[in-house]
């Protein structure tokens, strides 16, 4: 201690030298101390934000993680256990609702990131339909003098922004007037305009409101006991009853259309057939009895054809083979459809062969997804992968020419077929004559001919989806009307959803095809030539005035 205290210098300006050097190195390393203090608390907060981060990224897996078992459930699951499609989709408004409300929390605590994601939204939004009426609303400042000078301010620019309104659907009445003209020289001089036709003579309702109901529910499938409260909300207090006497009335305007609809696909060279439950009301029995809505269906776009989509429906009150015998009297083509019995007893009693029957592979398919579903099965997902082979080969061939994909599945689909047929024959021999998986082989086995006319005919589909998929309205229809009141009721709904749904796939917006034409029907459209109202040939017909 005392050398150190020898040490130190006896000046006063020195020793003052000395404290001052001590002083700025101790605030130096004050200094650098305080920044490494903020540098770890920058990456505490980084990391505590990276923490959020991860437990925001970790909940919108668990959502997703969710989302896909309820998917692997409704396409693996066992039949119990399988989601309605309409379920599925409720299932992921729920997950989107909950990670937008999500990014709305981060927006009101992050402005930057918020602003961001605007401009993210903003370029990924697209554009609104041109033919929607604009509304131009102009927000000025308050105050348009300069803050400085007081000077008038003038225009430089501006910013403009389009969003998607709403009015709500409004009802209105038509007072229609018809003056009559006298002649002031004679009693017989009288003129007065023609009233026009209606669908409903001395009722209520347009054409178009009456296709304000139709559309109503047979394609947003709200029932009319629905429509009836939705219309007495506005104060308009008309019964259930009578809603149902409008339809019945467009029904009947609209049968010959739905039957000429009929004929048109029948004269296809290639059609799909399906059929699925309809519950009508037996009052004798006081119960429901099982009617069946039978769908054909022409769909030419995955080959390139010519004619335009459609499909149509037909109510019969049971499902044997004098209903499909009835349905496809007098057709002459190909029949793609599933592998009922009553479909082969079509085409082995047609007159001249003049039926061919092309099974479908999405229904094979769906044999083997079940035996994967109960657990391993490695003939069964061998099988899946191979005919996933063989959608590989159609998704690359989608709409092109028939030559075109006939060439193409001779080429790459025809070996991966005999190979698949040689592996199940192969299969069949090393599992057990009563194993489900048999069952199944023997089921692809017995359709081989029909399952594999595709090869040879490039307008065959692999599958028959495009009926499928025409059956799902008839369904979510059916679960919100539970069952038809009678057998008529019945055929009506098929008549009206048959127009609707062609409608659908032709891209044609059902409301104002159904007012236009229910127009035309009253005013004694020829039924010579009903053609002209086709969904097709209308949408055509629309697009040419507008042209013109």
């Amino acid at each position: 201690m005392s050398e150190t205290t020898d040490q130190l210098p006896t000046d006063i300006e020195a020793l003052q030298a000395l404290v001052a050097a001590a002083c700025a190195e101790r605030d130096a390393a004050i200094a650098k101390c305080d920044a490494a203090i903020a540098k770890c608390d920058a990456a505490i907060a980084k990391c505590d934000a990276a923490i959020a981060e991860r437990d925001q990224a970790l909940s919108q897996m668990d959502r997703l993680q969710h989302l896909l078992r309820q998917l692997q459930r409704a396409q693996f699951g066992r039949r119990s256990e399988k989601l309605d499609p309409e379920q599925l989709q409720l299932a992921i408004e729920d997950i989107e609702q909950a990670i937008a409300s999500d990014e709305a929390a981060q927006d009101r605590k992050d402005t930057a990131g918020a602003r961001q994601r605007a401009e993210r939204r903003r370029a990924s939004r697209g554009a609104l339909p041109a033919h929607l009426p604009h509304i131009d609303v102009t927000i000025a400042p308050e105050v348009t003098c300069c803050p400085c000078c007081r000077a008038p301010l003038h225009v430089i620019g501006e910013e403009t922004s389009r969003r998607l309104d709403v009015v709500p659907a409004q009802f209105r009445v038509i007072v229609t007037h018809r003056p009559k003209y006298a002649c002031r020289a004679c009693t017989d001089g009288v003129v007065q305009a023609p009233a026009p036709e209606r669908l409903i003579k001395g009722g209520l309702p347009t054409e178009a409101m009456v296709a304000h109901v139709l559309v109503a529910k047979y394609a947003w499938h709200l029932p009319l006991y629905r429509q009836a409260q939705m219309l007495l909300a506005q104060g308009i207090d008309i019964k259930r009853s009578v809603l149902a006497f409008w339809v019945g009335y467009a029904a009947a305007e609209l049968r010959p259309l739905w039957l000429r609809l009929r004929e048109t696909i029948l004269t296809a060279r290639n059609i799909a057939v399906d059929e699925t439950t309809a519950p009508v009301l037996d009052p004798g029995r006081g119960r429901t009895k099982k009617g069946f809505f039978w769908a054909i269906a022409r769909d030419d776009r995955p080959w390139g054809g010519a004619d335009p989509p459609a499909v149509a429906y037909t109510y019969a009150p049971g499902r044997g083979a004098v209903h499909a015998l009835k349905l496809l009297d007098g057709y002459r083509g190909i029949v793609q459809c599933d592998g009922y019995t009553v479909y082969k007893t079509i085409a082995n009693t047609a007159p001249d062969a003049a039926i061919t029957l092309a099974f479908c592979w999405a229904h094979l398919r769906r044999r083997f997804f079940d035996v994967v579903q109960d657990g391993p099965a490695p003939i069964a997902s061998e099988a899946l992968e191979r005919i996933a082979a063989l959608y590989a080969v159609e998704k690359t061939i989608r709409g092109r020419s028939a030559d075109e994909r006939r060439a193409v599945r001779q080429e790459r689909s025809k070996p991966q077929v005999a190979a698949l047929k040689a592996w199940f024959e192969q299969q069949l021999t090393r599992v057990s004559g009563k194993a489900t998986i048999a069952e199944h082989i023997r089921y692809a086995l017995n359709h081989w001919g029909g399952l594999t006319r595709f090869l040879d005919d490039g307008r065959i589909e692999l599958d028959t989806n495009i009926v499928e998929r025409s059956i799902r309205p008839l369904v979510l229809n059916r679960k919100n009307a539970l069952f038809a009141g009678h057998d008529e009721g019945a055929e009506n709904w098929a008549c009206i959803a048959s127009l609707i749904e062609t409608c659908k796939l032709c891209g044609v917006e059902p409301q104002a095809y159904l007012t236009d034409v229910l127009t035309r029907l009253v005013n004694l459209w020829p039924a010579s030539r009903l053609d002209e109202l086709m969904p097709w040939a209308w949408s055509a017909e629309q697009a040419n005035s507008l042209t013109a």
